[in-house]
């Protein structure tokens, strides 16, 4: 067996098979537009046939860019987050880019802080940090990085660039959509007070109901688990009867705690009591019944990071505090028949 049998190709050898210079199968590789289709052809099958892959460490040598990008993660177990850091990882990869990720188990000014040391050794070019709890935002906003940094899940209020779903609007949605139903008041299971997004929740829950002239009635609290909700729809099976006739839940795993804990104590849904979600998981659609939600589009969520990242690592946007905001949907399912659909309302 030769020495080159041995190592793996170059794009040297790439061009040496393919009858062209370096720099054609360089300007194949990078997809330029001036080379014929033919030679193009050549090239990518050479490429094939050899089972060339590209040096990644020599083309950062000699570009200064590495083409990877760092996402710093945490409570990657929940829906929203796990969604978010999956979509980020192919939204990356669809704009060429490498993603490294550190996961955290807490977003603390200490822990961020080291982890955005070790992605800076790592060469990154760029940072976008998963950052649902207000703690986390301040510490983004206070500590100082080599590299743009974007934070996604951050809710309302951000001082650092951020792309967020509008929790405030999914909100109204789904206590509108209640109100509109018939039901004269709204209660709501929230999420933990130290995630922004379920601050946003309860504001635009409360907001729509006193927009409508109803007084907020008691708020419960949960830790997004299915088991919080249980021990939440317990307590409010209590009050089936006592004016309880709907329910605005601040996400999905809570909403299923709560259907069993009606169910196991004898209170129908929806005739004695509606329920509305929050996330729109996969599993939503087969609950009993069937849950209606606000979806969040996480996919557009992680092209809009990207891009916003790739804009300021380009000096395309302006490093201030560039805030994009995506709109969620109404997903109408059998939790709140009967119903009177809202404009715009998706169906299950």
């Amino acid at each position: 067996m030769t020495h080159s049998q041995l190592r793996p190709p170059t794009m040297a050898d790439v061009a040496r098979q393919a009858g062209v210079s370096h720099q054609t199968v360089s300007r194949v590789l990078g997809d330029h537009p001036n080379v014929r289709d033919e030679t193009r052809a050549r090239v990518l099958r050479a490429i094939e046939e050899m089972g060339y892959r590209r040096n990644f460490s020599a083309r950062a040598l000699a570009t200064r860019r590495t083409r990877t990008l760092g996402v710093v993660a945490s409570n990657t177990t929940l829906y929203g987050p796990a969604s978010t850091l999956f979509a980020l990882e192919e939204a990356a990869r669809a704009e060429g880019y490498l993603v490294s990720t550190v996961s955290l188990r807490r977003l603390t000014m200490e822990t961020l802080s080291e982890a955005l040391d070790r992605l800076s050794e790592g060469g990154v070019e760029g940072v976008i940090a998963i950052a649902p709890q207000r703690s986390a935002v301040e510490a983004l906003a206070e500590l100082r990085h080599p590299f743009p940094v974007v934070a996604v899940g951050t809710g309302s209020g951000a001082e650092v660039p951020s792309v967020n779903v509008d929790q405030n609007l999914g909100a109204r949605l789904a206590t509108g959509h209640l109100l509109a139903a018939g039901h004269r008041r709204v209660w709501h299971l929230a999420g933990p007070e130290d995630w922004q997004e379920a601050v946003d929740r309860v504001d635009g829950w409360r907001a729509t109901l006193e927009a409508a002239d109803v007084e907020p009635p008691m708020l419960l609290r949960g830790d997004w688990s299915p088991l919080s909700g249980y021990r939440a729809g317990q307590e409010l099976a209590g009050w089936v009867g006592r004016g309880l006739t709907a329910v605005f839940v601040a996400n999905d795993q809570m909403a299923l705690g709560v259907l069993r804990a009606l169910r196991e104590a004898g209170v129908r849904t929806p005739q004695d009591v509606a329920v509305a979600g929050f996330d729109d998981i996969p599993e939503s659609e087969f609950f009993a019944p069937p849950l209606t939600t606000v979806r969040q589009d996480f996919a557009t969520v992680g092209k809009r990071s990207i891009a916003l990242l790739l804009d300021l690592i380009e000096g395309r946007t302006p490093s201030g505090t560039s805030q994009v905001s995506i709109e969620p949907q109404l997903v109408v399912r059998a939790s709140t028949f009967p119903y009177l659909p809202l404009p715009g309302a998706a169906p299950g």
